[in-house]
């Protein structure tokens, strides 16, 4: 067991799917997962609609979704997950890192966008992160990212104080829900005030608008 598997939840494994086109990669990737307790592999696929099919037989928590694939491509896979399986934690992993698959992806309903030349620590730890909602981002993409959002002044400058908070514990990684037990507001009021965050800062996404808690020091990178 690695390092990683200290991270290890206490429920039931999560139950993972990897869809590559090479068998190498798959091979790899199985091996991995197969050797987290806290998880389980309930298949393998080869294309995007293998993918599916294989979403559909066993309800996977996290899917690993390559984007070069035969037939249906990753990212018109994705898209078919999150409207059949809103819940499913899609994890692009791919060996691309443009700006134009990247945003493609995030369009289509990824949960996360990661690099295959990240180590199996580091997947390993976002496979778990996945599972509980976070949002996922390879590092390299996540600084071009802040790059791209980051206007010149002080974007948090324009939130109220209880709007920190709540951006505070969106970057943290946790539900509306969760936030909503933490702050002891109403799950509806804490949706009424993440909308108003996202407004203000002009960003589209809960995972934009944590990245830019990250870069103007409202969190530490340690605590994300």
């Amino acid at each position: 067991m690695c390092a990683a598997g200290t991270e290890a939840l206490a429920a039931a494994p999560i139950g993972v799917i990897i869809a590559d086109d090479h068998e190498v990669v798959r091979r790899g990737l199985g091996m991995l997962i197969e050797g987290e307790p806290d998880m389980r592999l309930l298949g393998m696929a080869a294309s995007g609609a293998e993918a599916l099919a294989l979403a559909a037989a066993t309800a996977p928590q996290v899917i690993l979704l390559d984007i070069r694939m035969p037939g249906i491509d990753g990212i018109a896979a994705a898209a078919q997950l999150r409207a059949a399986h809103p819940r499913l934690a899609i994890l692009m992993l791919t060996s691309y890192s443009d700006d134009a698959r990247i945003y493609a992806a995030m369009r289509a309903g990824a949960s996360g966008y990661l690099l295959k030349e990240m180590s199996g620590d580091a997947l390993l730890h976002a496979i778990r992160a996945a599972a509980r909602g976070e949002p996922q981002l390879h590092p390299t993409i996540a600084r071009r990212l802040m790059d791209r959002v980051m206007p010149p002044d002080d974007p948090l400058a324009r939130l109220s104080p209880r709007e920190h908070d709540v951006l505070r514990l969106i970057a943290r990684g946790l539900s509306n829900k969760e936030i909503a037990f933490a702050t002891g507001l109403t799950e509806q009021t804490v949706k009424s005030y993440v909308r108003e965050i996202l407004g203000k800062l002009g960003v589209a996404d809960r995972t934009q608008a944590a990245l830019l808690a990250v870069r103007y020091g409202l969190i530490g990178d340690a605590e994300g």
